[in-house]
């Protein structure tokens, strides 16, 4: 009698079980028009964002240092805009990665690139302005 009601609450789990992925199936069916799938964001591509903001930030920091001291600053500020190139590089190779991925969805890669790409160059016109 206990083994019957163990197999009983077992298939009841297991039935539990089917009918919770037929309807999980019934949502990704519904969850578009026509079927499809909703494409979800490259991990990559958020990775690329996140470190454009952060070299965003970083940036902003050190204008805002910069323009307080009046020009007089050391070489931390200088160390932190080495920073802002290393995050930017990685940034724009993460984008580049991330284009790789299948069936994904794009738009932060692109944003990510672009930002990057802002962020790299602005820092290299810096670094060659004030070698001149």
């Amino acid at each position: 009698m206990f083994l019957r009601s163990l197999k009983e609450a077992a298939d009841d789990r297991a039935e539990e079980r089917k009918k919770r992925k037929i309807e999980k199936e019934k949502m990704k069916r519904r969850s578009r028009k026509y079927g499809q799938a909703q494409l979800k964001h490259s991990r990559r591509g958020i990775k690329s964002c996140f470190l454009a903001v952060c070299a965003l930030f970083i940036l902003v920091l050190i204008f805002s240092v910069s323009y307080i001291t009046r020009g007089d600053v050391g070489i931390l500020i200088g160390l932190c805009g080495i920073l802002v190139v290393v995050l930017a590089v990685s940034g724009l190779k993460a984008g580049i990665q991330g284009l790789k991925e299948r069936e994904k969805n794009y738009i932060t890669c692109k944003v990510g690139i672009a930002l990057n790409g802002v962020f790299l160059l602005g820092m290299a016109g810096i670094f060659v302005r004030g070698l001149f």
